[in-house]
């Protein structure tokens, strides 16, 4: 069973927008918050990650769903098994392990370990 665990806002620089999310809605902060690249937030039982460089304008963004999954090969297989369309397992930092598909209207989601 899947659990979702981040909403990814694609942005220009994650930066600007922490005293938002930060100061204005109070979300907590994971880690660090000077990064141009990805900035992450709890927000309850999930949370909301700042990526940066979204390159087109926000209204043409839409934010990735993404699931936690403890096996995310064994979750990708499933998937793909049951008629998924799913990209490539991506393992850039020791355990963290992610993967994308998309929805049959095309919506990004990702499964990921982290």
């Amino acid at each position: 069973m899947l659990e979702m665990s981040r909403v990814i806002l694609f942005v220009d620089d994650p930066r600007t927008l922490v005293p938002f999310y930060r100061d204005a809605l109070g979300l907590t902060p994971v880690g660090d918050v000077e990064s141009k690249e990805w900035i992450e937030f709890r927000a309850g039982a999930m949370c909301i990650a700042l990526h940066g460089g979204g390159g087109s304008p926000p209204a043409k963004r839409s934010p990735k769903i993404v699931f936690f999954c403890a096996d995310v090969d064994a979750t990708r297989a499933e998937l793909i098994a049951r008629g998924v369309k799913m990209g490539k397992v991506h393992n850039p930092f020791g355990d963290l392990k992610f993967c994308d598909g998309n929805d049959p209207a095309g919506n990004a989601f990702q499964i990921s370990s982290r």
